[in-house]
């Protein structure tokens, strides 16, 4: 009965139902020890083989949560800083019907445009995530300067400028349409 790939760590209820799994062969599975619900939506395969990643799991258990800030920044290599939660962002207008019990999510509530701007998809072994791109992590950071700290601000945009993955013309349009533009030119001309 078992079709579960050990590669893939979540399935959906559609997944599931692509693979011509009923509610009983699927509650089967769980009681097997095979499947743990995550939420109404998705289900953990607990014979999973793959690499492991956090930022999977939030992403089954909060879908439209998107990587963000400091987990962002530590995934591009711009701060040696580990989170201690992981930081991802919803539009304001959505809302978030409980947290997992683990990992630890800070959440944050952006506006339209600052939520829809600079989303990419990772692919990690048949599962993915939502995270912001480098450019847009750092201007969100520059943004939220005061709540991430002065000296934490000025490390990761001092490495972002130093990465050879930067687009800075996307990180100046980020920093027009976000607000933010007057305050990463003062940190630039510092910095440069």
């Amino acid at each position: 009965m078992n079709k579960l790939d050990p590669n893939q760590m979540i399935y959906s209820i559609e997944d599931l139902k692509i693979m011509n799994l009923s509610y009983y062969l699927i509650n089967k599975l769980v009681e097997q020890n095979q499947l743990e619900k995550i939420n109404r939506k998705n289900y953990e395969n607990l014979n999973f083989q793959g690499e492991f990643n956090e930022f999977v799991y939030v992403n089954a258990a909060i879908p439209k949560g998107v990587i963000c800030l400091i987990s962002a920044a530590f995934y591009y290599g711009l701060t040696n800083t580990i989170p201690q939660a992981i930081d991802i962002a919803i539009y304001k207008k959505d809302k978030i019907r409980s947290h997992p019990k683990w990992p630890i999510i800070d959440t944050y509530y952006y506006s339209y445009d600052r939520y829809h701007t600079g989303i990419k998809k990772i692919k990690v072994n048949n599962d993915f995530f939502h995270i912001y791109n480098i450019d847009k992590t750092v201007v969100d950071i520059v943004y939220y300067r005061e709540k991430i700290g002065i000296e934490e601000t000025k490390e990761i945009i001092t490495n972002y400028l130093s990465t050879p993955e930067k687009n800075l013309n996307n990180f100046i349009n980020y920093a027009k349409t976000l607000g933010c533009y007057e305050v990463i030119k003062t940190y630039m001309e510092i910095l440069l």
